[in-house]
């Protein structure tokens, strides 16, 4: 995983909420370790609200992102690795980034991994 994108999702939410928007993140639901509600997902994807309003108990690591949430009213722990998060933007602007899916290594597999197209709007892909 690269090193660097735990601190760049903790500062684009940060950046986000001190500038009074929404921070959403769109996670791939195909990367192992992705726990989220199911039948949500569309395209192998998944747009979450990370508002601090929204949520409860995030947690950013160096691994993972982790949450509590509500979906169709029904409490969810969310978490995925921090490599399943393909985008962090500001919900009211579209400004954040984008980031290419890492792909966990599979022996069985042949060749790369198909490319995910990346997200409209501002968002900008890091290599």
């Amino acid at each position: 995983m690269t090193s660097h994108r735990p601190y760049l999702v903790r500062a684009l939410y940060e950046w986000i909420v001190d500038n009074n928007s929404t921070p959403y993140i769109i996670v791939d639901t195909a990367a192992a370790g992705v726990c989220v509600p199911d039948g949500l997902s569309e395209n192998g994807r998944i747009v979450l609200n990370i508002g601090p309003n929204s949520i409860r108990s995030l947690a950013i690591g160096n691994e993972s992102i982790e949450f509590d949430g509500r979906f169709s009213g029904r409490p969810f722990h969310v978490s995925a690795p921090v490599g399943a998060v393909m985008a962090v933007y500001a919900k009211e602007t579209g400004q954040g980034m984008a980031f290419e899916v890492e792909a966990a290594a599979d022996p069985t597999a042949d060749g790369p991994a198909p490319q995910q197209p990346t997200p409209g709007g501002h968002l900008r892909v890091v290599k």
